[in-house]
């Protein structure tokens, strides 16, 4: 059973929401490092996706280096290095100037904007082990 869940969204690519989810699992400490990741038939099975979507979502995590597949082990949760912070923000700058093209499309100000990343960061604190 995958640890993540979450309802597919129409209009949206379901890789890109399985991705997104998936990450967000691990950085919520979901899963953790060295930890098993759900096999491909899992993924599909649980989610109800097709296999070659859950296919293409865990082959994509391997090479971002979210995941590493192990001989003999299968595929398990990575082990992340520290990024630095021109890096960090490089990741996120794509994704940031779409929030901002929606935004603007749709006349959202700056301060919902805030707001709202605001409400979805406290969210999504990872959990801390003690």
């Amino acid at each position: 059973m995958t640890a993540f869940n979450f309802k597919l969204q129409r209009g949206a690519p379901i890789f890109e929401q399985v991705v997104f989810a998936s990450i967000g699992a691990m950085l919520r400490g979901e899963y953790r490092a060295g930890q098993p990741f759900p096999s491909i038939r899992s993924l599909a099975s649980d989610l109800k996706i097709h296999p070659n979507t859950a296919h293409k979502v865990v082959q994509f995590l391997v090479e971002e280096q979210w995941l590493e597949a192990r001989p003999g082990v299968g595929t398990v949760v990575a082990s992340r290095p520290k990024s630095r912070a021109e890096d960090a923000r490089r990741l996120i700058r794509d994704d940031v100037n779409k929030v901002i093209a929606k935004a603007r499309s749709i006349e959202v100000g700056l301060q919902d904007v805030k707001e709202e990343l605001t409400q979805q960061w406290s969210r999504s604190e990872p959990v801390r082990e003690d």
